[in-house]
């Protein structure tokens, strides 16, 4: 626990919040694998000072155990933190620090745990997969999954330690995010009708995505073991204007869906698309025809689909003693390891309730039985394959 805890506090002094770089953090991570024998892989961005670290103990061949977590943090200004959360603070067993839960606990009980994998590896590898970007859309993920394609790498079972207070998750809702973009005409406010006002056709198209979020609470499967059950849609930001008294030029909805079917999200994108041409672009290009309305996806990342034969369910199961698997409503990169072909679930210590908040924490017992988990995956990475 105490070298957890070293490294975890390493780990929270790098800001790696997703405008920034998290070399300092790949770097680091990469130095103590290889300290341990392991083939370590940084993998740059193509654009930023960002990279994906992927690291393997045992043999490079397909198939394996991946033990992901993203790497990059969400910001801490406007929040009312009672210690610093760039420096690790352990109070009442609690470990206090932007990334504790969310998830540089996990990624540190992983580094722990690596010297005893690397004694312990067998014919079946132990793959270690550190990402960028997953707060802002996973774009790290998917930028791995890409190079894993390319090689003809598929890990045949994935860990995404995200916070689940150490249950097994085995599904969840994709998350579909989106910024639509308003063009108008401005002008001086005491003659509204010779500008085209981008805030206000924004505020008529929020109007109609907030009536669509209605109906979709009356669409939720039967089965659907979700909670909430139905597909969700939350306006996050609308920005716009520049004045009282000047006719907005542009504006801006930023916007996101969880949806539980992918009917549900293509029934929502359609609707948004048909208002916009038959009734927001006529209206606005009758007076300005350069008008425009622009939907920039920012990401759409598919859910976790529970499936009958689920190997990472099983050993996790194995591990942990646990005997049922539960559904959540957060997202993960899980998604877009299933659709390499990947067996996964999500497995980590802490619980989502103090993810994104003031005074994040992850409790020393939360830590203690996520090392327990890897201690036993070591001892199953010595016994032969299919064992």
């Amino acid at each position: 626990m105490e070298q957890t805890k070293a490294i975890l506090g390493e780990l929270i002094a790098f800001p790696t919040v997703s405008a920034d770089s998290n070399m300092a953090l790949i770097e680091f991570a990469g130095d103590l694998l290889r300290q341990c024998g392991a083939q370590v892989d940084v993998i740059r961005a193509p654009f930023g000072e960002k990279a994906n670290l992927f690291a393997t103990l045992g043999p490079a061949v397909d198939g394996g155990i991946l033990l992901s977590g993203h790497s990059d943090v969400v910001p801490v200004e406007d929040q009312d933190w009672t210690t610093d959360p760039f420096a690790l603070a352990e109070q009442d067993g609690r470990l206090y620090g932007r990334g504790t839960c969310d998830m540089k606990g996990f990624i540190a009980a992983t580094l722990a745990m690596a010297p005893r994998f690397a004694e312990r590896v067998g014919d079946r590898p132990v793959h270690f997969a550190f990402t960028y970007d997953e707060e802002i859309g996973c774009f790290g993920a998917r930028h791995l999954a890409q190079v894993l394609k390319e090689r003809a790498l598929t890990p045949g079972v994935a860990i995404i330690g995200e916070p689940t207070e150490m249950r097994i998750i085995e599904g969840h809702k994709g998350c579909y995010e989106y910024s639509t973009h308003f063009e108008g005409m401005g002008g001086h406010g005491s003659a509204p009708d010779l500008g085209v006002n981008a805030v206000e056709m924004a505020v008529r198209y929020v109007s109609v995505l907030l009536d669509l979020k209605e109906k979709l609470r009356g669409w939720a499967p039967e089965d659907s073991a979700f909670d909430p059950p139905w597909t969700t849609v939350n306006v996050g930001a609308l920005t716009g204007g520049t004045a009282h008294n000047v006719i907005a030029s542009k504006a801006q909805v930023d916007w996101e869906m969880r949806p539980v079917q992918t009917a549900d999200a293509d029934f929502v994108k359609e609707a948004l698309r048909s208002y916009c041409d038959d009734v927001l672009l006529p209206r606005m290009r009758s007076v300005y025809p350069e008008a425009k309305i622009e939907l920039e996806v920012i990401g759409e990342v598919a859910g976790l689909v529970p499936t009958r034969e689920n190997e990472a369910r099983q050993i996790v199961s194995e591990l942990t003693g646990a005997n049922s698997a539960d559904l959540v409503a957060f997202g993960t990169e899980a998604g877009i390891f299933q659709a390499m072909g990947t067996d996964v679930v999500v497995c980590g210590p802490g619980s989502i309730e103090q993810a994104h908040k003031a005074d994040e924490f992850v409790s020393v017992d939360q830590l203690g039985q996520c090392l327990t988990m890897l201690d036993r995956l070591g001892d199953r990475l010595a016994q032969p394959v299919g064992v």
